[in-house]
């Protein structure tokens, strides 16, 4: 049983056997009431794909971690960014279609022939590194795309990220009115354009506060996570020289890095202080506590839900919308020992 069964019943068109599961106003009620009492009679329950033949929506967001090397589950800040984007879109009517593209990656995704066969309505594109030409296929196509950390450009298209340069200004900010001046950072892959504005913003900022500027002190990992923190803070250590302070691109970075550093009996802050990037979970928990710049997670997935939902219903035009960070100030970062001139101001 199907809707094209239900319509040679009723003896009308498929289309209007589709408006009236839509609730279309457009049709008389003698023509409704039957096709109603066969699909009562027949036991016939529609589909979703039956739903969106005449209301051409299906309710479906795709979810897509975007790049060869890409952030899926196990961020934590992507995930808690997700989770209010999923609450937000699930309060006006919509489920998510999480893309793979584990196996699809050496023929490039396909992204946008999959979202048309899955007639979703739009799409949240993950930020990720070595991104697909698909992507920007994507991006450039009818289908209305938001990006979290990533820039989209397309007319149907608009995306939301923290004020990565911001984030680094208040960090060498705190970094100089607790006294230090010989400042590092570590980012994530060159190919990351989110690391590369932090490490960007982060050179202007040191720059502005007529610091001097180490480029031995300046290195990349392979990622965001730990790991990656961890290597290449030992490949600092082992350089020889070290700042006394140094910004993470991320959490996780930093963790990684501090774990490097106390293998090598240094203290963190006595001996270098750190300040990460997105205050996930664990940073409270991490010793001594993590001193991070705090995106607000909840705040950018429910704009990207409502940002999403204003192109697909054609509400609102293309927008990008950049999100004020906060420094949360922990003991990672020396604000609690007591020989700093400036360690009882709060930034």
């Amino acid at each position: 049983m199907n809707i094209k069964t239900i319509a040679e019943m009723a003896g009308v068109s498929v289309s209007t056997v589709s408006k009236i599961i839509n609730n279309y106003s457009d049709i008389s009620e003698e023509t409704k009431n039957k096709v109603l009492e066969i699909m009562k009679q027949t036991g016939y329950v529609p589909s979703n794909s039956a739903k969106t033949l005449a209301t051409k929506k299906s309710n479906l967001i795709g979810v897509i971690f975007a790049g060869k090397l890409n952030i899926d589950f196990t961020h934590p800040f992507f995930v808690e960014v997700l989770n209010s984007f999923k609450k937000q879109v699930g309060l006006l009517g919509y489920d998510l279609l999480f893309f793979s593209n584990e196996k699809f990656y050496s023929v490039d995704g396909e992204y946008l022939a999959r979202c048309k066969h899955f007639q979703v309505d739009g799409c949240i594109i993950v930020t990720g590194q070595q991104l697909e030409p698909s992507i920007s296929e994507l991006d450039l196509s009818d289908i209305p795309c938001i990006g979290v950390d990533i820039e989209l450009k397309g007319k149907n298209s608009g995306f939301i990220m923290s004020d990565n340069y911001k984030m680094s200004y208040k960090v060498v900010e705190h970094f100089y009115l607790q006294g230090y001046r010989e400042l590092g950072y570590i980012g994530s892959t060159q190919e990351s354009e989110i690391s590369n504005m932090r490490e960007g913003g982060y050179k202007d900022a040191i720059d502005s506060f007529g610091l001097p500027l180490n480029e031995d002190w300046f290195v990349n990992g392979d990622n965001f996570f730990e790991t990656s923190g961890y290597e290449a803070m030992n490949r600092m250590i082992e350089a020889g020289s070290l700042p006394r302070a140094i910004f993470a691109a991320s959490d996780l970075i930093a963790i990684g890095a501090m774990r490097a550093l106390k293998e090598h009996k240094l203290r963190v802050p006595q001996d270098v202080a750190i300040i990460g990037c997105d205050d996930i979970e664990a940073c409270k928990y991490t010793n001594p506590a993590l001193t991070t710049v705090r995106q607000n997670k909840d705040k950018i997935g429910k704009l990207a839900g409502l940002m999403l939902y204003d192109l697909m219903n054609s509400q609102s035009e293309t927008s990008n919308i950049v999100v004020e960070p906060e420094l949360v100030i922990r003991e990672s970062c020396g604000s609690r020992l007591e020989n700093f001139k400036y360690a009882d101001i709060e930034v």
